[in-house]
């Protein structure tokens, strides 16, 4: 049985059984948060138990490293649809210890790309159509520098209420302990 199968016998069993009904909620953050953090595997169950949240209680909106590199791009978006629509009245970015976004190696994505078969006929036509690719694909050089670097993108948005605060987070991704990066009640 391959992973889709697998994954849609299970979901048969679980609506059957009725195991969803612990997960019922509205589309509105009863905690009324927001949280932009890493796609890491280690942060799906740790990071809602490390911050006492439950199903229901925050918009979780998870990309490589917790950045918002693009002002209007897809993550910002959510992030004011969850203030103006959802009722989200905090945001919190949170990176993590050991995040592979931290000294990313562009070249070597690049080279893996390659190596999986994009062409660099592909690349090239991306590159003179004005995409640079090795600055589209760069991290950060430590975790820290892009929590605050994310949130001076949003604390600076010009379509953020300015009385929204933007906390900045680490957490540990082993033990799940949270280091204050940046007090958004305070800035």
């Amino acid at each position: 049985m391959n992973q889709l199968q697998s994954i849609l016998e299970h979901n048969r069993e679980f609506v059957a059984n009725k195991e969803y009904e612990s997960y019922i909620t509205d589309k509105f953050p009863e905690k009324k948060m927001a949280i932009v953090t890493c796609m890491d595997t280690r942060l799906v169950e740790l990071l809602p138990k490390a911050m006492n949240l439950r199903n229901g209680d925050a918009k979780i909106i998870k990309n490589a490293g917790a950045v918002i590199s693009q002002p209007f791009g897809s993550v910002m978006r959510s992030l004011l649809v969850a203030i103006y629509e959802l009722k989200a009245a905090e945001v919190f970015i949170v990176g993590h210890t050991g995040c592979g976004m931290a000294a990313l190696n562009a070249d070597r994505v690049i080279h893996s790309m390659q190596d999986q078969g994009i062409s660099d006929e592909v690349l090239s036509t991306l590159e003179n159509s004005g995409i640079k690719l090795r600055k589209w694909l760069r991290g950060f050089d430590n975790e820290k520098e892009g929590i605050i670097q994310t949130v001076n993108i949003v604390k600076k948005h010009p379509l953020l209420p300015p009385h929204i605060p933007v906390h900045g987070l680490l957490i540990d991704s082993t033990t799940g302990a949270l280091e204050l990066i940046i007090d958004g009640n305070n800035a």
